[in-house]
């Protein structure tokens, strides 16, 4: 329920100690970053009537809790709040007060952040930005997110509400705003309860191709709080409703696995999306499911060993040491119950980050075995353990995952060449049929790490393959173009 996590919210203001719901959170701190000050509720002859609704709503979808009324998912954490937006007007000195919000949370020990807010067009007064700027590295509210995440923080905004505009006029946004564009950021896209995309949820790419959104929550008629009121309620609509749901699952996620460092929160959010075969830029990775987040395995460093945990539901009765963890190639090893419906075992050798695909089998007390999951396997989060990164002196050939992938307008390769002389390289796209597509690299290259980059624009959506060669080695990766 998010006891022991700090998740900070920047939003409009915040009504919080006058409605049920919120008025006995546990909040550590809060600034309004408009009029600097401790105060985010409305402040008389300065606010808009409206100025703290949003943040109020947004607050009670995560945290709130009255009996019979609402029950947000992280409702036992601790909270840190920053008035961060002013409704009146859209200017660029909103990003900053952003920026320093974040960076205001981060000295008080935040672990994760929300934001329903995002930037993308401006008043006349300033200037805007295009969708040329989605590309991770530009906005100021988009670079204050990625140092947010540099410094351990789960960062989670939502996609913006653009979806409804045709793209076809420079005029209608469409896609995510910053700082949804960020590559760490988490951006949460908007369906319905029945799962279908919310049309006015933003759409993807990124400005460089990139999947957004990552995942999507319910952003249509969502349940909330109503500011200036002890006890009202209604529903509202927005990836501004669907963020802090997500932000919630993330507080429960941290909350039950307390060692868990932003990057396995992350991935682990991603990896309970309902579309992981076939991941889009309308709903990324799929709906979010709190129970396959807290199921999934992860990875814990404890007495100078790595473990991974998991969580078998407690809906089966399970007989004694029948339970397995099996690698996509066959190996199998026994995993030990800890307490309860927690199993652990220490990290196998051969583990690695091309070797992390797993699933685990147990039996119920009438000897019927269960596969979990039922299909397909969980990928181990390991890149906090394993080195992924290219070696500075190469010691062997390597062949690196492309990155990202899926992608769309492009993609980037890295290879490694360990040879003292020349090597004749050749590093070749070809199509599903086998027939080559393109030549990236055919010359001599001498020890060392490389990276190229492979532009898609002119190709369709499908697989392809990547393939490197020298006198000495030869590998093929597949990768996924997705328009």
């Amino acid at each position: 329920s998010g006891e022991g996590v700090i998740i900070g919210i920047l939003d409009s203001g915040f009504d919080w100690e006058t409605v049920n719901s919120l008025k006995n959170k546990n909040v550590i701190a809060e600034h309004d970053f408009v009029f600097s000050d401790s105060l985010t509720a409305n402040e008389a002859n300065e606010d808009v009537s409206a100025q703290h609704n949003h943040g109020t709503s947004v607050f009670s979808i995560l945290g709130g809790f009255e009996e019979g009324k609402i029950v947000g998912p992280a409702f036992n954490a601790s909270f840190i709040l920053a008035k961060t937006e002013y409704i009146p007007s859209e200017t660029h000195l909103e990003e900053d007060n952003y920026a320093a919000a974040l960076e205001w949370m981060d000295s008080i020990g935040v672990d994760i952040t929300t934001s329903s807010l995002g930037y993308s067009e401006f008043d006349k007064t300033d200037f805007s930005y295009t969708y040329t700027d989605m590309d991770g590295k530009t906005t100021i509210v988009t670079k204050a997110a990625e140092l947010a995440f540099e410094k351990g923080i789960t960062v989670i905004t939502s996609a913006g509400n653009e979806g409804n505009s045709t793209g076809n006029d420079s005029t209608f946004w469409y896609y995510i705003t910053a700082p949804g564009d960020g590559f760490n950021t988490l951006t949460i896209g908007a369906v319905s309860s029945s799962n279908v995309i919310a049309s006015f949820s933003s759409r993807g790419p990124t400005f460089d191709g990139r999947i957004k959104p990552e995942v999507v929550a319910q952003g249509v008629s969502v349940f909330n709080a109503n500011a200036g009121n002890e006890s009202s309620y209604s529903s509202g609509s927005g990836t501004s409703y669907s963020a802090p749901i997500v932000a919630g699952i993330a507080g429960q996620l941290l909350s039950a696995y307390p060692y868990l460092s932003n990057k396995q929160i992350r991935n682990i959010l991603i990896k309970s999306g309902d579309n992981q075969e076939s991941p889009n830029t309308s709903i990324g990775y799929g709906l979010v499911s709190s129970l396959k987040a807290i199921s999934y395995p992860n990875l814990e460093f404890t007495n100078n060993n790595y473990f991974i945990n998991k969580i078998i539901s407690d809906s089966i009765s399970i007989q004694t040491n029948s339970v397995e963890m099996i690698t996509e190639s066959g190996n199998k090893f026994a995993v030990n119950q800890k307490n309860g419906i927690y199993y652990q075992l220490e990290l196998p050798n051969g583990i690695t980050t091309e070797n992390n695909k797993v699933y685990f089998t147990y039996k119920d007390l009438l000897n019927n075995e269960i596969r979990d999951p039922k299909e397909g396997f969980y990928e181990l989060y390991i890149e906090d353990l394993i080195n992924d990164t290219i070696e500075e002196i190469p010691q062997t050939f390597k062949l690196s995952q492309n990155y990202p992938n899926p992608f769309n307008h492009g993609t980037i390769i890295n290879y490694s060449i360990p040879n003292e002389r020349l090597a004749n390289v050749q590093l070749k796209i070809y199509d599903v049929l086998g027939r080559e597509v393109t030549t990236l690299i055919n010359e001599n290259k001498s020890k060392g790490n490389y990276s190229v980059y492979f532009d898609s624009r002119n190709l369709a959506s499908g697989i392809y393959f990547y393939s490197l060669r020298t006198s000495d080695f030869s590998e093929t990766k597949k990768m996924m173009l997705l328009k």
